[in-house]
């Protein structure tokens, strides 16, 4: 008797063991997703109005949409996106968003999550968003619901965040003063995204070039100890802190994008044609990620905590893996058992941003077809999902299909996806099946959509 209470004690204590285990990695749980593979093709959906929730018909989420083609009455027709890449498009409360209309626009709203729905912030206009006067690539701080950082059109290489409250800007670094080699010219701009770590101490962005993709410097700009930078033409790294000297790689290229993880610790270096490089900012070493050969770094990815996932480029489509930003060759694959036969027609776009506070938050992302074809012949074609990341089992939840039809002529027309803090709500951007009608520009018009994962 008595070893049997010890028995139901001890199967009691390792449940709980278990779930503080879980619930410590901060895996939402999910619970009314689908997490099955069977193929799910999509059921007709007209677009509904702006601000009205309703029901993906083959997953059951609930989804509302944000824009349509009358969000900005300055400007009728303009296709708007979620921002890509690693910037926080969530404030730290998940009270606010931001999106992107075209020409490099950003408007805010305010987000009640109690609701599900959105509405203008003071100073905008009645159902409209609040423009950010920031550059394209802005990012929320992960403390402050109050403050974004960026970039100004008239000044690129000063970093500034913008106050929600007072509707201020409060300059935080001149670049030009951080005595790079050679100095930083009044005529140079920078990349548009600018990221910061988790806690805001750091914040890092690209320059020193005169047009896009063609940039330079690494620059970090820590809030206590001052800048530090790294010329990826001549390999050599400065600065007020770390060691100085020259990179422990030869490899000399320029800059696509950069961004800082979570924990301050590394900047990961996108460059056109290659993959990336990984600087750990305090010291010398610079490591490559080529995207050809045994590495995989190929294709789109999240950045996290001190992770790096991203799609494999091999075996099939949805391999998804994850990796050491401290060493690159330990790797694990996320998805397994990967679907037979092997397939390749989609690509991912992927959401991570929660995992910048968080190394162990499911990523989540967006499928669509490379070549804009629409037929959906597997699990994941075309839809939205999120990925367990803690190595403890190998789950994909699925939410919806996404409706996004790509056109390659048009790169805002895929669906950028950008996830809240907490993970419960992730803005995607989509063409709805490409009956939103042409925009401005000729080519497909693309609003914003929020989807619920709870």
């Amino acid at each position: 008797m008595k070893r049997s209470w010890f028995l139901a004690i001890l199967s009691c204590l390792i449940a709980l063991l278990v779930c503080a285990q879980v619930e410590g990695q901060g895996i939402p749980p999910y619970r009314g997703a689908f997490t099955d593979r069977e193929v799910r093709h999509a059921t007709p959906v007209f677009p509904p109005p702006v601000n009205t929730t309703f029901s993906d018909p083959d997953f059951g989420s609930s989804i509302v949409r944000v824009t349509d083609e009358n969000t900005d009455l300055a400007r009728s027709g303009s296709f708007f996106m979620s921002p890509e890449g690693p910037v926080n498009a969530w404030s730290a409360d998940g009270r606010k968003f931001y999106l992107t209309r075209e020409g490099g626009i950003n408007f805010a709203f305010a987000f009640d999550p109690a609701t599900f729905s959105f509405s203008s912030l003071p100073g905008a206009s009645l159902q409209q968003g609040l423009r950010i006067p920031l550059r394209t690539g802005p990012t929320f701080s992960s403390r402050n619901p109050d403050l974004i950082y960026g970039t100004l059109p008239s000044a690129p290489l000063s970093i500034v965040a913008y106050r929600f409250s007072t509707g201020s800007i409060l300059p935080l670094l001149d670049t030009k003063t951080c005595g790079t080699n050679p100095p930083l010219a009044t005529n140079m701009t920078s990349d548009y995204i600018i990221t910061a770590s988790a806690g805001d101490n750091r914040v890092v962005i690209s320059e020193g070039a005169k047009a896009f993709g063609a940039h330079m410097f690494v620059t970090v700009y820590d809030k206590r100890l001052g800048c530090r930078w790294y010329n990826t033409q001549t390999g050599q790294i400065g600065g007020r802190w770390g060691i100085v000297g020259h990179a422990s790689i030869g490899d000399r290229y320029l800059i696509r994008h950069a961004a800082i993880s979570g924990n301050g610790r590394y900047v990961k270096i996108s460059v056109d044609h290659f993959g990336f490089y990984v600087w750990d900012i305090a010291t010398l070493k610079v490591t490559a990620c080529p995207s050809e050969g045994g590495p995989n770094c190929a294709g789109y990815g999240a950045l996290g905590y001190s992770s790096y996932i991203n799609a494999a480029g091999t075996i099939d489509e949805m391999n998804t893996i994850k990796r050491s930003l401290g060493n690159l060759a330990a790797r694990y694959e996320l998805v397994h058992p990967l679907e037979l036969p092997h397939f390749w027609e989609m690509e991912k776009r992927f959401a991570w941003s929660n995992g910048r506070l968080n190394n162990n938050a499911p990523v989540c992302g967006a499928t669509y077809s490379y070549d804009g074809d629409t037929v959906i012949a597997r699990p994941y074609d075309g839809e939205i999902f999120c990925i367990e990341t803690d190595g403890l089992q190998s789950t994909i939840w699925r939410f919806a299909h996404n409706r996004a039809a790509w056109d390659p002529k048009y790169y805002y027309s895929a669906p950028f996806v950008s996830i809240s803090p907490d993970g419960r709500f992730l803005l995607f951007t989509s063409s709805w099946d490409n009956q939103l009608g042409p925009g401005r520009n000729g080519g497909p018009r693309t609003d914003v959509w929020i989807i619920s994962l709870d």
